[in-house]
């Protein structure tokens, strides 16, 4: 896994703008609405375990995704030491394991449904989606870092997913079509 950290080169005439107030910051991008899942892993036989909305589908060809962990987290340094990582995607009636798994603890698979893949990665046994990756790069970003992973494995069930919108879960409401 390779490792890059800084900035993209900027030209040496740009002078860089004062930062924007992070309380500002977090009011303007909670407009921006996101899925919610858990991002696990398996390190020295012990399962670690986070609810995220900073997720994302990074390339096709070959299949990749990226997940940012902030570093503070117990999750991120065992990704970082395990280099992989399984996203359980949960549904709209989950929001009870989003808070579960938002919440500090030492076990946090103790009482909830999950199977450990071939893979070695646990996921949760009713997520609506399951990915396990492989970690290819990661990257610095303020506190957080972003994982590239190449994707393993993949699983799906039907159902609506679980959103979060201005700092509270959510349920997604389909918008109608104009009539054609």
């Amino acid at each position: 896994m390779s490792e890059r950290h800084g900035a993209a080169s900027r030209p040496a005439s740009t002078q860089v703008p004062e930062a924007v107030d992070p309380g500002r910051f977090r009011a303007v991008v909670g407009r921006f609405a996101s899925g919610v899942a858990v991002v696990s892993t398996r390190f020295d036989d012990r399962l670690f375990g986070t609810t995220v909305s900073a997720v994302s589908s990074l390339s096709a060809e070959p299949p990749m995704m990226l997940v940012c962990l902030n570093r503070a987290s117990t999750t991120h340094d065992a990704v970082m030491r395990s280099g992989r990582y399984a996203i359980s995607v949960l549904a709209a009636d989950q929001d009870d394991l989003a808070r579960h798994f938002s919440r500090a603890g030492t076990d946090k698979f103790a009482d909830v449904d999950h199977v450990v893949t071939d893979h070695g990665l646990p996921t949760l046994t009713n997520a609506l989606a399951t990915l396990e990756c492989l970690v290819e790069e990661v990257a610095a970003g303020g506190s957080h870092t972003v994982f590239l992973g190449r994707v393993l494995d993949v699983g799906a069930r039907e159902g609506e997913p679980l959103a979060y919108y201005r700092g509270a879960f959510s349920r997604l409401v389909r918008a109608e079509r104009p009539p054609t």
